[in-house]
């Protein structure tokens, strides 16, 4: 093959690889729930976003909605880091926080994880707003803050 079919072959492979990489991104499901993220916070050299999905589902004839906490992890160093994190949910209008999960993860140097999903709850919809509150902590280091995340329990 001359060079300007060789051009041609990785031009097509390139191409053909796009797509397939995008078919892989797209979600399960067609109804699947956005994620909205909050502001971020620091632990070590450990970016840390929380974040929220409300997904509409039914209990009977009553609508209620599968809050899901989330976190992103972005590892700004030269070096792997473990990170263990947990995640908080309530309902605004006067709740207590209570605990969704915990998990662990490693995060490779100058890599970026997720949302990965940390827990959830079903509740019955209601006119409130629910926020979920994540925090973080790469070995070595302090406890992150907070980064919190909101919805609309029932929005449409």
């Amino acid at each position: 093959m001359d060079g300007n079919g060789t051009l041609h072959l990785r031009r097509t492979g390139t191409i053909l690889g796009a797509a397939a990489l995008t078919l892989l991104t797209l979600p399960a499901e067609a109804h699947a729930a956005a994620i909205a993220c909050g502001g971020g916070v620091s632990t070590g050299r450990v970016a840390i976003n929380g974040c929220i999905s409300a997904q509409r589902g039914s209990a009977g004839r009553f609508p209620t909605r599968e809050i899901t906490a989330h976190i992103k992890a972005r590892n700004t160093g030269t070096k792997a880091v473990n990170v263990a994190y947990e995640a908080f949910f309530r309902v605004v209008d006067g709740g207590h926080w209570e605990k969704l999960g915990s998990g662990r993860t490693h995060v490779r140097a100058g890599e970026a994880i997720g949302p990965v999903e940390v827990g959830s709850s079903t509740r019955v919809c209601g006119p409130v707003r629910v926020e979920i509150r994540v925090h973080a902590r790469a070995d070595g280091a302090a406890w992150s803050g907070w980064s919190p995340a909101a919805t609309k329990q029932c929005q449409t």
